[in-house]
């Protein structure tokens, strides 16, 4: 598939989410894909989610909880990447207080309704959520403490470009933290095509080293790869058993290679001396942007 109709996909898949979970009866395989249980599954501890509106939990797709491991503090303001149906950005707003400020971009309309509607339900006054893109985002350059993402990352085919936009928006010293699914090591094309349909990655998840080589090329520095929970095979067993395959024996080839992680990374605090004559690289929203 093209980029285009890549993003058509999560889009749609996304929208069907937001609308379903709206409906009366709703769970978190109300989608009837195997993985949106398994991978979202116990993410948030029941003191962080009892005062939030039930859609907002409901329709949590994350594969992590970042809110909790990017260390927030009171009055920073705070991005989250393709912030769904809102769960980590309001999450991210009572953490910061109400002198600090709680972003989320997405480009699903009935997302960012439901987001919307359960921002009017938790009255949380310091939460703003705005259509756009993660390769493009609408926030000026400089404006962000930490930027946040949950499990979406993985779906851009262009994760260079998103890199470089959550670089730009960040202030110098600004933080990078999100969850992702992320692979290890190399598995046969057509396994890991499989394994991440299972978890929900329909533009497939980068290299561990990959990853931390795309964050040092955007700029950012102190990088960091931590795993979260680390999947196994027999996790995937009905879903790979339908797709024809002998789950015992690929397993071997499989498990351990596929995980949930905690990505961190910095940007520094001052701007990169120029090398040998050279200018500084560019930063600015001409050139870093496009």
């Amino acid at each position: 598939m093209s980029e285009v109709d890549i993003k058509e996909v999560v889009r749609n898949r996304y929208a069907e989410i937001a609308r379903n979970v709206q409906k009366p009866g709703s769970g978190c395989c109300y989608d009837g894909e195997a993985g949106s249980c398994g991978i979202s599954a116990n993410l948030y501890v029941d003191n962080e989610t009892e005062s939030l509106p039930e859609t907002a939990v409901l329709a949590s797709l994350g594969c992590g909880n970042p809110t909790a491991l990017a260390e927030l503090r009171e009055g920073e303001t705070v991005l989250d990447l393709g912030s769904g149906g809102g769960i980590d950005v309001l999450l991210s707003a009572r953490r910061v207080g109400s002198s600090g400020k709680a972003y989320g971009i997405d480009m699903t309309d009935d997302m960012l309704a439901l987001a919307r509607e359960s921002q009017r339900k938790a009255g949380a006054t310091n939460v703003e959520f705005v259509k756009g893109e993660i390769e493009r985002i609408p926030l000026p350059d400089n404006s962000i403490d930490v930027v946040i993402s949950n499990c979406v990352i993985n779906l851009s085919v262009d994760k260079d470009r998103v890199l470089r936009e959550a670089f730009r928006v960040l202030k110098p010293g600004g933080r990078f933290a999100v969850s992702d699914v992320v692979t290890r090591g190399t598995v046969p094309e057509q396994l890991r095509r499989d394994v991440l349909l299972w978890a929900g990655c329909i533009a497939g998840a980068l290299e561990e080293n990959d990853y931390r080589m795309k964050l040092a090329t955007a700029g950012f520095e102190a990088i960091g790869i931590e795993p979260t929970r680390v999947y196994k095979v027999e996790d995937a067993r009905p879903f790979l058993t339908g797709k024809g395959l002998d789950v015992d024996s690929i397993a071997p080839t499989v498990d351990g290679k596929f995980m949930s992680a905690f990505v961190r990374a910095k940007k520094p605090a001052q701007p990169r001396q120029a090398v040998a004559g050279k200018a500084d690289a560019c930063c600015g929203p001409t050139c870093c942007s496009s």
